[in-house]
């Protein structure tokens, strides 16, 4: 499929990440509203049907979820240059949920050029897809500043990076969700596992960053802005 840059009337190809079907039929009907501005060129859900996507639509954007079966966000935008898709040409708005540092940082050095979260309207994500398109790096308000302290070496990054890279990504969902204030039960309960695999993950989470109790737990992931 070849691909021409468009002109400045024609409407921004996008290609939509996210394993949550109902929720790219909801943006996609959002989006198919509005095609003097925006035109959807393809879905991913996975990081290999994504990769896909990406790779044949070569959309002007990418709204990409940072939580994906098979790496996440960042290992797409990964795959996408190393297949050699040229960063000025698709550019990659990370749209999701969640607002951790983690998330964020990991996206936007993976190379995103922006991060909104999903309670933006409809309006204001068609703003951001136009900006992002020519160029511009788009966050939500919250994230901004977050965002500069972050590059700006007001937080620090690495040790973060270092604390985070102990944990198994199911020891980082658990930690997250007891930083938060959910009781065991609660958590057994989002991540479909049993209260005792919950005991054992929140033991390990605790031995690995060398902390004592949930109440330190809580104190380390606020300080270093992980909920």
């Amino acid at each position: 499929m070849s691909y021409e840059m468009s002109g400045e009337h024609d409407p921004v190809t996008i290609v939509l990440v996210d394993d949550h079907e109902m929720f790219r039929v909801g943006v996609r009907s959002e989006m198919e509203q509005h095609r003097d501005r925006v035109r959807v060129v393809g879905e991913g859900w996975d990081v290999d049907s994504s990769v896909q996507a990406v790779m044949t639509g070569r959309p002007q954007v990418v709204l990409l979820d940072v939580h994906l079966p098979g790496g996440g966000g960042t290992e797409v935008i990964r795959r996408c240059e190393a297949g050699g898709l040229e960063s000025s040409a698709t550019r990659f708005l990370a749209l999701s949920v969640s607002d951790a540092a983690e998330d964020v940082i990991s996206v936007i050095r993976a190379g995103a050029r922006g991060y909104v979260t999903k309670s933006i309207s409809s309006e204001e994500l068609l703003d951001a897809i136009d900006r992002v398109s020519t160029g511009d790096a788009v966050f939500s308000p919250r994230l901004a500043g977050f965002v500069l302290d972050a590059f700006s070496g007001s937080i620090e990054v690495a040790s973060i990076d270092e604390d985070l890279d102990r944990l198994s990504p199911r020891e980082r969902e658990v930690m997250r969700l007891i930083a938060r204030g959910y009781a065991y039960k609660e958590v057994a309960r989002e991540l479909f596992i049993s209260v005792k695999t919950v005991e054992t993950h929140v033991s390990n989470v605790l031995r690995k960053l060398q902390l004592s109790n949930r109440h330190e737990l809580t104190r380390w992931a606020t300080d270093r802005r992980l909920i």
